[in-house]
C-alpha cells in the first residue's frame, strides 16, 4: 500500500460517516432490531476512532493512558487505564459530548497500563469466547460483540434476556474468565 493510500484512508472513512449522518438509511435498522445496517456498522467503527481522537486530545496526560474504545448500536464502552480519577470523569464527559453517542459505559480503571503479555492474553480470550459463542446452537453468537480486558470480558449486543443469559453461561465455561460484564440492549 502506498503512503498516499495510508494517509487518505481515514479520511475517507470520516467523509464516509459524515455522509452517513445525511442520509438516514445509513442510521436506520431493518426489521430485526438485532440486525445492525452497514450504516449503523460504520458508525460504530468510526465512533470508536472520534471517541479515542478526541478524548485524547482533551488532556495531554491520556498520552500515557491504555485506552480501548468499543462501539455497539452507538453504545460507547470505555475501558483500559488511566492515572487518576480525574482522568476518568474527563474521558466520560468527553464521550458524552459527541453527538450520536446513546450511551456511554466507562469501566476505565485507574493505575499503570497492563502489560503488552496481559493484552495478549485478552485478545487470546476474546477469541476463545467469540468461538464458544459463535459454535453454540443455543445463543445468537454472532450478534455478540466480545472485549476483553484485564481477564474481564464485556459482551454487548441486542438480544432478548434468555438470549443474554445464554451467551454468558457460555462464556463463563472459557478457560481464564475472571469476570463477565454485560453491556446488552434487551429486547422486549
Amino acid at each position: 500500500m502506498t503512503a498516499l493510500a495510508t494517509e487518505t484512508r481515514p479520511l475517507v472513512r470520516l467523509l464516509a460517516w459524515a455522509l452517513c449522518l445525511t442520509l438516514p438509511a445509513c442510521a436506520t435498522f431493518s426489521g430485526d432490531p438485532r440486525v445492525r445496517t452497514p450504516g449503523v456498522q460504520l458508525d460504530d467503527e468510526l465512533l470508536e476512532k472520534v471517541v479515542e481522537r478526541q478524548i485524547r486530545r482533551s488532556d495531554p496526560d491520556f498520552d500515557s493512558a491504555h485506552l480501548v474504545i468499543v462501539s455497539y448500536n452507538r453504545i460507547v464502552l470505555l475501558l483500559g487505564q488511566v492515572a487518576t480519577e480525574a482522568l476518568k470523569a474527563r474521558a466520560q464527559e468527553v464521550t458524552q459530548d459527541i453527538a450520536k453517542i446513546r450511551r456511554v459505559h466507562n469501566e476505565l480503571g485507574v493505575g499503570a497500563p497492563i502489560s503488552y503479555l496481559a493484552r495478549l492474553n485478552d485478545g487470546n480470550l476474546t477469541t476463545k469466547v467469540k468461538r464458544k459463542l459463535i459454535t453454540a446452537k443455543s445463543t445468537p453468537g454472532r450478534k455478540v460483540k466480545v472485549q476483553t480486558e484485564n481477564g474481564v470480558v464485556y459482551l454487548m449486543g441486542i438480544l432478548t434476556q434468555e438470549e443474554a443469559d445464554q451467551a454468558v453461561e457460555i462464556a463463563k465455561t472459557a478457560y481464564g474468565v475472571q469476570k463477565i460484564v454485560r453491556v446488552f440492549e434487551y429486547l422486549d
